[in-house]
């Protein structure tokens, strides 16, 4: 099972448009997924799903960790990094069952120039601490609202090519 993770808890955030056009495109090529927005954890996760507690809110969000394989991160950029809440999440689920030894795409966004490449690279060593198998071919897509349409679909020419290269190498890896 391919798990795409919209990596902040930003309501109506243009990583949660990105993760939903993954999703429909590798829908497309016959993969199935499961998308997990960070916008949907309890409100009280902070506080009741870390070292070791369990809120029912967040028990089938963690049953659809532990049984997927493999992950797709969509990762905004959060003050030259990744959200905390991302960490937050990772740091809640099990360690080290729900990553170990599964596989990870990983696609930084920014409504800046470099699409979230510092971040990205923070990232990749959370992944590599938690013996994730990170997919090679990171994108980095800048200027985010420009590229998505009023339907949450990509526009550029190149994105859409780097993209569905990513998702067709991903699926094969």
């Amino acid at each position: 099972m391919l798990s795409i993770i919209a990596g902040t808890n930003r309501p109506g955030s243009s990583t949660l448009k990105l993760a939903r056009y993954y999703q429909q495109k590798l829908t497309e090529k016959g993969v199935e997924t499961v998308l997990v927005s960070l916008e949907d954890l309890p409100d009280n996760f902070l506080n009741s799903d870390l070292y070791g507690k369990r809120s029912i809110g967040f028990e089938p969000v963690l049953k659809q960790i532990n049984n997927s394989d493999k992950f797709i991160f969509i990762i905004p950029e959060y003050n030259g990094s990744f959200p905390g809440a991302l960490k937050v999440f990772v740091d809640a689920c099990d360690f080290p069952e729900s990553f170990y030894d599964k596989k990870a795409a990983l696609v930084g966004i920014s409504s800046g120039k470099y699409g979230n490449i510092r971040g990205v690279d923070h990232f990749t060593g959370v992944c590599n601490y938690m013996n994730m198998h990170v997919f090679s071919l990171k994108l980095h897509i800048p200027f985010i609202r420009k590229e998505l349409d009023a339907n949450g679909n990509l526009t550029e020419a190149d994105t859409i090519k780097f993209t569905d290269e990513q998702m067709n190498r991903f699926i094969n890896f």
